[in-house]
C-alpha cells in the first residue's frame, strides 16, 4: 500500500467469476464522489491510467478509482495451472463485470462512472454490466476493422501476416509486433479473426453483440484524436453504431501545436487542463445531476 498526501493507492488482485487472478490498483481519497472504473485499451498496462485516477480522487474528490489488467496482459498473466483457453471477449464478458464488483464493495451506495479507452469503450456493451453506470467516457473506441484505419496495410500485416502466424507457432504474441504488450496466442487470433470482418465482433453469432449493444442506456461521452491512426472516425462510428439505444454525445479533439496525442496519449498528465478537465465535467454530470434531483 502506498500513500500520497491526499490519496491511498493499493494493488491489488480479484477474481473473476471463472476464478481467474485479476490485478488492479485501487486509488482512494478522503472525498464521498463517485467511483470510477477505468478499463484499458487492448494490451495496454493498466499503468497508464494511474495519473489519470490520481487526478479524479486528488482533485475532483472521487471516492475510488479502479484500474486493471484484462487476463493475459501485463500483471493479469495467465496461472501455470490454467486449463481454459483465454479469449479477447472474456475481457468484456468476464473481467470488467468482476472490477464492477471489485470497485463496488469500497462504497456500495455512491454512483459510479466508466472511462474506457478503445477495447474499454467497446466492453461496455458487452460486459451485461452498463446499467451499473451513471455515465461512461470512451476516449479512442474503434472497431478493429484494418480497412477503417489510416495504416490498412500496416495493421493488416501486422495482425494477420506476423501476429496470427506467431501466435500459432509460439502460443504468444510479442509487443515487438507493435500492437501493444504481450497476448496469449488464443486472445490475439480472436481479435484477429474479428478485425478481418468489416462488422467486427458485430459479425460473430457467438457473440451476440447487436443486441447485447442495444440494451445499454447509459449516457455515452465518446472522444476521438484528430491524429489518431487508428480510432479514425469511421473505425469509431463503426461501434457506436451499436449503440441504438444510449445517447451519445461524440467530441473530436486535436493535439495543441507542436505536440502529439495518437491512439493512447489522451491520458498523459501534459493534457490535463486541456483534455482531461472537460470530459472529467462531463461524467461528474451525473453526480450533480443526482444531487440536485435530491435536494
Amino acid at each position: 500500500m502506498q500513500r500520497d498526501t491526499d490519496i491511498e493507492r493499493s494493488d491489488i488482485v480479484f477474481e473473476a467469476a471463472d476464478g481467474f487472478p485479476l490485478a488492479g490498483t485501487l486509488f482512494e481519497g478522503a472525498g464521498d464522489g463517485p467511483l470510477a472504473l477505468i478499463s484499458s485499451a487492448a494490451a495496454v498496462p493498466r499503468t497508464i491510467y494511474a495519473r489519470f485516477a490520481q487526478h479524479l480522487v486528488a482533485s475532483h474528490g472521487y471516492r475510488a478509482v479502479l484500474t486493471y489488467d484484462y487476463r493475459g496482459v501485463s500483471a493479469s498473466q495467465v496461472p501455470p495451472n490454467w486449463t481454459a483457453l483465454p479469449r479477447m471477449a472474456d475481457w468484456a464478458e468476464k473481467d470488467m463485470p468482476a472490477a464492477v464488483d471489485r470497485l463496488e464493495r469500497q462504497a456500495p451506495g455512491n454512483p459510479m462512472v466508466g472511462i474506457g479507452q478503445s477495447f474499454g469503450g467497446q466492453a461496455l456493451g458487452l460486459c451485461g454490466r452498463s446499467e451499473r453506470f451513471e455515465r461512461y467516457m470512451m476516449v479512442a473506441v474503434m472497431s478493429g476493422h484494418w480497412r477503417f484505419t489510416d495504416e490498412p496495410l500496416k495493421v493488416f500485416a501486422a495482425m494477420n501476416l506476423i501476429g496470427v502466424p506467431l501466435a500459432m507457432l509460439t502460443g504468444s504474441v510479442p509487443g515487438w509486433v507493435g500492437l501493444g504488450e504481450t497476448l496469449p496466442g488464443t486472445v490475439f487470433r480472436q481479435w484477429a479473426r474479428w478485425g478481418r470482418s468489416a462488422d467486427y465482433f458485430f459479425a460473430d453469432p457467438a457473440m451476440d453483440a447487436a443486441k447485447r449493444f442495444a440494451e445499454v442506456h447509459t449516457p455515452i461521452l465518446s472522444i476521438s484524436v484528430e491524429d489518431d491512426p487508428w480510432a479514425t472516425p469511421r473505425a469509431q462510428e463503426a461501434i457506436l453504431k451499436g449503440y441504438v439505444n444510449a445517447p451519445v454525445e461524440r467530441r473530436r479533439v486535436a493535439p495543441p501545436p507542436g505536440q502529439t496525442i495518437g491512439h493512447l496519449g489522451f491520458f498523459r498528465p501534459t493534457f490535463r487542463e486541456n483534455l482531461w478537465e472537460p470530459a472529467i465535467h462531463w461524467l461528474n454530470g451525473a453526480t450533480e445531476r443526482n444531487a440536485a434531483l435530491a435536494s
